[in-house]
């Protein structure tokens, strides 16, 4: 009976596995040099995808270096130091030098051309026949036909004997088009998508239906060349403008008033079509159109829509109330004098002027001079500030072509205004008065102060807005002038007489 090993014996090692130390380092230099040259010549051949990251399979056909290496050589002094530092250098290499990059699809071959197989063109007729044969037999085996599929596939093979690798070719192309069509198609795609981004930055709201140019104006432009510029008045003179982008030009006219882009616009052919553009009168029809002009935001949509998305004859031919000036109404009437001599008969023809200023915010001020002061002295200082004997302040709206100002109380000095004036309801005035806790309260002449009576009446206008010419918006006529009693809250009409239409007059500043 064979005595069992002691514990203490060392056991002995397999033939296989005893450490010899001249043929490994013989061995160790094959396997190095083996292996770094064929890593050097494959190391930009990147096969077998679905392997794991990292991991790279050998070249088909081609027999890697542990194949050549017999399983007794290979596993030969895996315990030598030497041999584990030379597969650790190696394996460090490998990693560096051959990391996977991800594959971009190919879409171009030499045998693509203008979206055809060029293959087919010069194809054998007997491969070309053999091929479809092969192309019908696939498709019955991917519906499940089997018997019918190994008839075709016999067929096939009988025509040609190649015609396997030729379906694996004219499937690898037709997958290169395919691939072509699709990047071509998704280029075009994100082109759209970001022009359409794009135009949705620039746009306040997208359009279903295009700006348009009606009447007289399109009839005009229709005669105009389609390539423009500014001329100069002497031909051996050039112009600035032509040396700078449309774009900017644009910009500079966009910070002009409406007035002086229209007159900017008469210069050349090439300034009517940039003062067309639709930004320009976009943002004005924006920031003029907003109550108390309108009576809510959205009462613009059908307007805008009614003029084909036309900004300008929006801006045109829709009702406004002009800010930027003062109406002014010059009334006069006849009065009889005396006269010492009884064959002489004296009159006087009096004049007087209605003035009404109107405030982004709702307020409106109402002014009755008469002839002692003139346009000149009272326009500079007709602001909401400002008390004297004949000034009314109140609230309007515009409905249609119809101004509607109401609550117009005596703003003389001589009575308390109600806080109902301002940008949050209180005016100027009645802020300075509260902040200092003198508010409805005057000067005696002792110079303490003492409160100011309530106003006993309010009065309320009524006027039509007309444009003479079109898109000016220059005229209001009076339709009616009630005064409303407060406590009893009784409405009388007030008679007029020769009272006059208000004229629009632009104001540049006020003093």
């Amino acid at each position: 009976m064979p005595s069992s090993p002691s514990p203490l014996q060392e056991p002995k090692q397999p033939k296989y596995l005893t450490s010899q130390t001249a043929p490994d380092n013989e061995e160790l230099s094959r396997f190095r040099k083996e292996w770094l040259s064929e890593l050097q010549q494959r190391k930009t051949v990147l096969q077998g995808t679905n392997a794991p990251h990292g991991v790279i399979a050998p070249p088909s056909g081609a027999t890697s270096v542990a194949a050549k290496v017999p399983i007794e050589e290979a596993y030969k002094g895996l315990h030598s130091p030497a041999r584990g530092r030379a597969l650790h250098e190696v394996t460090s290499l490998h990693r560096e030098t051959v990391t996977p990059k991800p594959v971009t699809p190919r879409t171009n071959h030499p045998a693509v051309k203008n979206g055809s197989l060029m293959v087919e063109m010069h194809m054998p007729p007997a491969l070309r026949s053999a091929l479809e044969v092969y192309r019908r037999a696939a498709d019955y085996e991917q519906s499940g036909n089997l018997d019918e599929a190994i008839v075709l596939y016999r067929q096939a093979f009988r025509l040609h004997e190649n015609v396997d690798r030729a379906f694996r070719r004219d499937q690898m192309l037709r997958s290169i088009v395919n691939e072509r069509d699709d990047l071509a198609k998704r280029s075009e795609d994100e082109v759209e998508d970001l022009a359409a981004s794009f135009q949705s930055a620039v746009t306040i709201r997208p359009s279903s239906k295009p700006a348009i140019v009606s009447g007289t104006l399109a009839t005009i432009l229709q005669g105009f060349p389609a390539e423009l510029k500014f001329e100069p008045e002497n031909e051996k003179e050039g112009v600035i403008l032509n040396m700078l982008p449309e774009e900017m030009v644009v910009l500079i006219i966009s910070k002009l008033d409406p007035n002086s882009i229209e007159r900017f616009a008469c210069v050349s052919r090439k300034a009517r079509v940039l003062a067309l553009d639709s930004g320009i009168w976009r943002e004005l029809v924006r920031r003029t159109y907003k109550p108390p002009q309108i009576p809510e935001l959205e009462v613009m949509l059908p307007v805008v829509e009614r003029y084909l998305f036309d900004f300008r004859r929006v801006y045109i031919e829709q009702p406004r109330v002009r800010l930027d000036g003062v109406y002014i109404a010059i009334c006069h009437y006849i009065r009889p004098g005396l006269s010492e001599n009884h064959w002489v008969n004296v009159t006087h023809l009096i004049t007087y002027h209605r003035y009404l200023r109107f405030f982004a915010n709702g307020q409106v001020l109402s002014l009755l001079a008469n002839e002692e002061k003139s346009p000149q002295e009272v326009i500079p200082i007709l602001k909401p500030t400002i008390r004297m004997k004949g000034l009314f302040v109140g609230h309007w709206k515009l409905l249609g072509t119809t101004v509607h100002i109401s609550g117009l109380v005596d703003a003389s000095g001589k009575f308390a205004l109600p806080g109902a004036f301002g940008d949050d309801g209180v005016s100027q005035e009645t802020k300075g008065a509260s902040a200092g806790g003198t508010a409805g309260l005057g000067h005696h002449a002792h110079g303490h102060l003492v409160p100011l009576e309530q106003a006993r009446y309010t009065f309320d206008m009524t006027l039509h807005l007309r444009s003479r010419p079109l898109g000016r918006w220059n005229r209001m006529d009076i339709q009616s002038y009630d005064s409303v009693h407060l406590e009893t809250g009784d409405v009388n009409p007030v008679a007029l007489k020769h009272e006059r239409p208000f004229w629009f007059s632009k104001v540049r500043s006020y003093g």
